[in-house]
């Protein structure tokens, strides 16, 4: 059940991270031909940097569940198999400690609690914790830029799923591939 809850989580974050990229190229290719034409639309260099961010921490999570993440095989290459696999259970025990610490740093950083305990109410949660994270507009898009780094604890979440099945289910990524 995590697992598959994990595979079909990794399936919607590919999706998005293509749908951000695809966005991110629709973006560059409006700039150039609005700066060729002489008249620059001057907030969509800021929405592709946010897409592509957003497109980066999609993906990213996706890559543990998929185990595919940018790694150095050297050692990997030159073990048995039985210190191959305790190698991999290693990295993923890593990665979840990684996605537990950053549950904490999510939780520091926006503050849900002290958030509600102000009634919902930005300004007094601003009073009370000098925290500004849901008021700051972003520069020229104008939205606040807590819409941008929801991100953050999404990518959380997912990295926390996939780590998690991965420990209890650690050979089952490459059986549900082999299935599809």
């Amino acid at each position: 059940m995590l697992h598959r809850a994990s595979h079909f989580w990794a399936r919607v974050e590919i999706f998005l991270a293509a749908a951000f990229a695809a966005s991110i190229t629709g973006l560059i290719l409006l700039n150039v031909v609005t700066r060729a034409a002489g008249n620059a639309i001057y907030w969509v260099d800021e929405a592709a940097i946010y897409a592509m961010v957003w497109m980066s921490f999609l993906a990213a999570s996706a890559a543990i569940h998929y185990r595919s993440a940018i790694s150095v095989t050297l050692i990997n290459e030159v073990l048995p198999d039985h210190a191959r696999r305790w190698l991999t259970r290693f990295v993923d025990l890593v990665l979840f400690v990684f996605a537990c610490l950053m549950v904490w740093i999510c939780l520091r950083w926006f503050m849900p609690w002290q958030l509600m305990q102000a009634g919902w109410d930005v300004k007094v949660f601003q009073g009370q914790t000098f925290n500004f994270i849901y008021a700051e507009p972003t520069n020229t898009i104008g939205v606040r830029k807590v819409w941008i780094w929801l991100v953050m604890p999404l990518f959380t979440l997912g990295a926390l799923l996939h780590a998690t099945s991965n420990l209890f289910h650690p050979g089952e990524t490459a059986q549900m591939e082999a299935a599809e």
